[in-house]
């Protein structure tokens, strides 16, 4: 049961940290919104102007485009795969 919420937690987390930094970088609310659940969850395309079903990812800045590919990586993987890698007891020897 713990490592089912931390995994929600985390999915939550990491989802709005994404779409915090899209906001920042300038993009609209639902242009941020909907690429960090489009890139996390790895399905298609997102909601607005810029990203929509008309539109790609083409048009973002090289921050965003970091940021969403960071983001791929983490929803692809699956979350605890690659953050166990940065869990010290993970690495030493018994």
């Amino acid at each position: 049961m713990g490592s089912i919420i931390s995994f929600i937690f985390l999915y939550i987390l990491i989802f709005f940290v994404v779409t915090a930094l899209l906001s920042l970088d300038g993009l609209d609310f639902t242009t941020a919104i909907s690429a960090a659940a489009t890139s996390i969850s790895n399905v298609g395309p997102g909601l607005g102007d810029i990203i929509g079903p008309n539109g790609s990812f083409s048009s973002l800045s090289d921050f965003s485009k970091w940021v969403l590919s960071a983001a791929m990586i983490l929803g692809r993987l699956e979350l605890f795969a690659i953050l166990v890698l940065f869990i010290p007891s993970f690495w030493r020897k018994y």
